[in-house]
């Protein structure tokens, strides 16, 4: 069923990009996924032009650096339960609610119009596994989440003090980097430690990208 989102701009270099950085990740979307990842490109392009939610302007960078980027930590998701905090237009929670329609993801941000955005992008995709909240996260409460992701949120220390309230006792933080951050590593919370590091290999991306996964420290 065609999700009737229009998409002006969506050139077949486009849609041939977005499908090779699928497969180059060894994913393979049915038809309603890849339809709902163009469509979200589609909304993305356009309300950036009103709503300047990324720096990133162009649907062939938006492909790499925002769909690609995001489907490149699905390997560490494993949820069920998964809180994308500082989500700005919904990245990268979105994208892994269309690619993993079995967990529930909660999209987290103070910001109205990218909360705006948000909403309105699981309308119109028809995600039903997608809670939006608009809330600082120091002020949000919600019983404990498997596993909270960030993007591009705050270091990993901000990220992961403001943010432990809402992790279940055994859950871990997933923190999406460009550089790999040894300074912030050393100011971690005393009790928090890194578990592993994997370099993300986004097709088309040359920068560096990595993901850490984080845990409270077990006592022996």
């Amino acid at each position: 069923m065609s999700l009737g989102v229009s998409m002006p701009g969506m050139t077949p270099a486009v849609i041939a990009s977005l499908d090779s950085g699928l497969a180059e990740l060894g994913l393979q979307p049915d038809a309603r996924q890849r339809e709902q990842l163009l469509a979200l490109l589609a909304l993305l392009h356009k309300w950036n032009r009103a709503y300047n939610l990324t720096a990133v302007r162009s649907l062939d960078e938006m492909v790499t650096k925002h769909l690609l980027d995001s489907a490149a930590v699905l390997p560490a998701v494993r949820g069920p339960r998964l809180l994308d905090v500082g989500a700005g237009p919904g990245l990268p929670g979105l994208v892994v609610a269309i690619l993993r329609p079995e967990l529930a993801v909660t999209l987290l941000d103070s910001n109205g119009k990218k909360v705006r955005f948000q909403r309105q992008a699981v309308l119109e995709l028809g995600l039903n596994n997608v809670v939006s909240v608009q809330a600082r996260v120091e002020a949000h409460k919600d019983r404990p989440f498997d596993q909270v992701i960030s993007r591009a949120f705050a270091s990993l220390e901000d990220f992961v003090s403001l943010s432990e309230p809402l992790l279940a006792t055994d859950g871990e933080w997933l923190a999406m980097k460009g550089r790999y951050p040894d300074d912030e590593l050393q100011r971690l919370p005393a009790g928090i430690v890194l578990v592993s590091r994997q370099t993300l290999r986004v097709p088309g991306e040359p920068g560096q990208r990595h993901l850490l996964t984080l845990r409270r420290h077990e006592a022996p």
